[in-house]
């Protein structure tokens, strides 16, 4: 039988070897607790060394899940807190950890291609981030690069959007904004210009893409992230999503996520481009929680420091030095007016922010002009530096003149006459007008861009009607592919527009002019045209029989002309004004 028991001297040796290796370990927490809390705002006490923006733990939500909050209010005995989800289970009494972090979002290439939330976590049901492509996390609140550490912005970023390219440049690095009144295409532009980026995807000069959805319905993010994967940009893409059915303080903070997955790509020597959609609702969300907080409400309700709020997002936007990697990252923020006034507090705060506007206006958005982009007051502050030169030398005044063709427009319909040169402006201004037009998700490459551009400032569609400028705008473009690929290669790669090369776009457009059939020339009408055609020929006829009434042998000749036309009649004078007599 085995012998069971144990020697006073093992449990001995056992017991000072416990004693001997037994190290204390002393833990530190800021433990506060909650005084009140109501509607995701809490009141905590005993944290005095809190920071500005950091992270506390607040407990688990219904999930299981960390609950956290940042400090926003740091006042003398008490800190208050925004709750970053659902706030009811937090109650008063309840323990509050301070861990001694800013907000921060785990950054690298594993977003691409992914739609998550304002904290980093994956909301598309395609699984966890892949942790091989993450590189680390990063603040949402950084200092913005110095002066030092910036370069001028000269390098384009192509839109694809012929009017934006061609008279309000952006270049890499630049914070643009787009403005407007709702369902005007706002976010259209933007995705365009997302789309655009897919043919430069792969190259060294690529750019990724960050689309920050902000109080959006979550029905038309959906419709977003499909249209970039049918468009296959969604590879380069990550979209941030905080919409309108989450809490305030996740569109507060979905932006800076936004910016700090955008600046990673930046610092390493890439080029980003970040869409906030929109900045409106942000500044929105951050007056809800200023009101919630009792901070003082100032102009339209909105807290003091509501400028801080978007200067120091959109500040972190450059073109770093070529020490620091030469990197990008180029912001468009969208604001959305209210009647087109674009003098209202927000919107007059992010334009003296920015690099310059982009203007949608309603009226030009119901004539049909689409992109509704008002040239006379949209502009780039950066300018030409942010074209290649071929569309620089190309578009030249293009935008002047198309903002004066706008005020010589307005003042002809009130029916004053005008001279030859006037109506030759009217007349090319009307022309222009319908090249810059554009479907949607269909961005031009700038080298195509080129080439239309030079035509309509050339005069070459003078003398083509308004209703086929379209048709010759597209077959133009398709002519050139097909015949003239030499020409866009060059134009692609090089930039550049040399007497030798714009002589052989001349030649080319004006080949082409020969062989294109206008709808004058093919004889077709639509049913507007053939109504018109009919109205004009009821008018010759009432002048015939006015003519026959004072002179019986011409109203009998005309109106044998007049019924020639028509093939109804002969040529005989006396059927003519018995005919005439009948009507």
């Amino acid at each position: 039988m085995t012998d069971l028991s144990i020697s006073t001297d093992d449990i001995t040796k056992a017991l000072r070897s416990q004693i001997r290796d037994f190290e204390t370990s002393l833990q530190r927490e800021q433990v506060g607790h909650v005084m009140e809390s109501g509607d995701g705002i809490a009141q905590v006490t005993g944290l005095p060394n809190v920071m500005a923006n950091e992270l506390l733990e607040l407990g688990t939500d219904h999930d299981g899940q960390t609950l956290y909050g940042i400090a926003l209010n740091l006042e003398e005995d008490t800190v208050g807190v925004v709750i970053l989800g659902d706030g009811s289970v937090v109650e008063e009494g309840q323990e509050v950890k301070a861990t001694g972090d800013v907000l921060s979002v785990p950054v690298g290439d594993a977003y691409l291609g992914r739609v998550v939330d304002p904290l980093g976590r994956p909301i598309d049901g395609k699984g966890p981030l892949d942790p091989d492509k993450l590189d680390g996390r990063r603040g949402l609140e950084v200092q913005a690069p110095s002066v030092v550490d910036r370069q001028p912005v000269k390098e384009p970023l192509q839109t694809g959007i012929k009017a934006i390219d061609a008279m309000i440049p952006i270049g890499r690095g630049q914070r643009e904004l787009i403005i407007g009144d709702r369902q005007v295409g706002k976010t259209a532009v933007a995705i365009d210009t997302i789309i655009n980026q897919r043919g430069l995807w792969g190259t060294e000069r690529q750019v990724k893409c960050i689309y920050v959805a902000i109080g959006q319905k979550g029905s038309t993010v959906a419709e977003i992230v499909a249209r970039l994967e049918a468009n296959g940009a969604l590879e380069f893409t990550t979209v941030v999503n905080a919409p309108a059915s989450s809490a305030a303080p996740f569109q507060y903070i979905a932006p800076y996520a936004g910016c700090a997955i955008g600046s990673y790509w930046m610092y390493n020597g890439e080029h980003a481009l970040i869409i906030y959609d929109d900045l409106s609702k942000q500044a929105d969300a951050y007056r809800q929680l200023s009101l919630l907080l009792r901070r003082p409400p100032g102009r339209e309700a909105y807290p003091g420091d509501v400028f801080y709020l978007h200067s120091r997002l959109l500040e972190r936007s450059a073109k770093l030095s070529d020490d620091l990697g030469a990197g990008s990252l180029t912001g468009l923020p969208i604001i959305e007016t209210k009647g087109g006034d674009v003098s209202a507090f927000i919107p007059t705060n992010v334009i003296s922010i920015t690099d310059g506007q982009i203007y949608l206006e309603t009226d030009l958005f119901f004539q049909g002009v689409r992109p509704a982009i008002n040239a006379g007051i949209s502009v780039s502050r950066v300018g030409g530096d942010a074209q290649i030169k071929a569309m620089k030398k190309v578009s030249g005044t293009m935008r002047l003149d198309l903002a004066q063709y706008r005020d010589l427009e307005a003042f002809a319909s009130f029916g004053s006459e005008l001279d030859q040169a006037s109506q030759n402006q009217l007349d090319r201004g009307e022309r222009t007008v319908e090249v810059l037009k554009q479907p949607q998700y269909e961005p031009v490459p700038v080298e195509e861009q080129v080439v239309v551009v030079w035509a309509v400032t050339n005069g070459r569609l003078d003398d083509v009607p308004v209703s086929d400028v379209q048709r010759f705008n597209t077959e133009l473009r398709e002519h050139f592919r097909n015949r003239h690929s030499d020409i866009l290669d060059h134009l692609r790669s090089e930039g550049t527009l040399g007497d030798d090369v714009e002589g052989q776009i001349a030649d080319a457009v004006d080949r082409f002019r020969e062989s294109f059939s206008t709808d004058v020339d093919t004889g077709h009408h639509d049913d507007g045209d053939d109504a018109l055609t009919e109205l004009g020929e009821d008018v010759d006829r009432a002048h015939a029989d006015a003519d026959a009434e004072d002179d019986p042998a011409t109203g009998a000749s005309d109106g044998g002309r007049d019924e020639d036309r028509d093939d109804v009649a002969d040529d005989d004078a006396a059927d003519d004004a018995d005919e005439d007599d009948d009507r």
